[in-house]
């Protein structure tokens, strides 16, 4: 089961693990999420306390959008600065900056059987100069791949799933459960 109450992010996963015999559904449980500048900490965190109110198989992700030119700002507070000054906000930021490239990371824990496995998954790229694009979520209109001319909401689900940071999270997770299975 993936824990999240995005389920923009479990289409992503589902799409990304379509080729490999794993079954994902999306949880009720809550996921606390704790205020850290890192997100693999984050989703440890939410693992660790996710694993006391189930034993069976889960996953849990935290995620960022990271843009260079401010450190890696909005990061792990990405969710709030998308809540509180949007598209638009990151838009007017970045138009005083000298670049405007950034990445989308992903922070996966898998918990099985009582252990707990971090995957990750980043992809490069810039920022637009404005919004392109109806498809995706979140900051996806504004944020165009590497060796890409369109943003990830310009982009169809099966080719986001090709190159995005969650999509490649999900597909290493999947591809260390067929060789090793924790």
């Amino acid at each position: 089961m993936f824990v999240t109450g995005n389920k923009n992010k479990v289409n992503e996963a589902l799409e990304a693990l379509a080729e490999y015999p794993i079954k994902l559904e999306q949880s009720e449980i809550p996921k606390p999420e704790i205020q850290d500048d890192n997100i693999e900490n984050i989703a440890l965190n939410a693992a660790v306390q996710i694993s006391t109110k189930t034993n069976d198989p889960f996953v849990v992700e935290d995620d960022g959008l990271f843009l260079n030119e401010f450190g890696g700002f909005p990061g792990p507070y990405t969710s709030y600065v998308l809540k509180t000054i949007g598209i638009s906000g990151i838009l007017k930021l970045c138009s005083f900056c000298t670049s405007r490239r950034a990445q989308f990371r992903s922070a996966l824990v898998l918990y099985k059987d009582g252990r707990i496995k971090l995957f990750n998954g980043t992809v490069s790229g810039t920022i637009s100069m404005a919004p392109r694009g109806n498809m995706g979520f979140g900051f996806d209109p504004i944020f165009i791949p590497e060796a890409s001319d369109k943003t990830f909401a310009e982009i169809s689900p099966k080719e986001k799933s090709g190159i995005s940071h969650r999509a490649m999270a999900f597909r290493t997770m999947a591809n260390y459960l067929m060789n090793y299975d924790i």
